[in-house]
């Protein structure tokens, strides 16, 4: 699977821009080699730089700040720190798909929201199973269900 076809996989396009694009991950790249093998730290930057996340919501939700810091010394994440950044840069890219713009996701993911038990979008992204009902609730808001 390549994530350049944006017919197939919008979402995971939108995804890989979230986190760098072709700049960090490569052109024509399947994304689970480059997870399997560590993202470069350069994809933890851009999603700061860009605003996506702020170096709090990164700490509670991809990797503390002093895990950070050790991993921009070895230029990489692990593999299961790169799958914590792609799962919560997927989400946010399927938030900014649903709402037609990155503000308003920006905003709907970290609103408590009753679909989801009064929590925040963005804070249930630490889990796998949390992402899941995000997923979910995104899916059902861009069909027009009632959530």
């Amino acid at each position: 699977m390549s994530i350049t076809n944006p017919t197939l996989f919008p979402t995971a396009i939108h995804m890989a821009d979230v986190i760098g694009g072709v700049a960090a991950l490569g052109a024509n790249a399947d994304i689970i080699p480059l997870i399997r093998r560590g993202l470069p730290v350069s994809t933890v930057a851009f999603i700061l730089d860009s605003g996506k996340l702020t170096l709090a919501e990164l700490d509670r939700i991809v990797l503390p700040r002093k895990t950070l810091m050790h991993r921009r010394k070895l230029g990489s994440l692990t593999p299961e720190q790169s799958d914590r950044l792609v799962r919560v840069a997927r989400l946010i890219a399927a938030a900014e798909e649903t709402f037609g713009s990155a503000d308003k996701a920006h905003i709907w993911l970290r609103r408590p929201t009753t679909a989801l038990a009064g929590e925040k979008p963005l804070e249930l992204l630490d889990t796998d199973e949390g992402a899941r009902r995000v997923e979910t609730l995104l899916g059902r808001i861009g069909h027009g269900i009632a959530a």
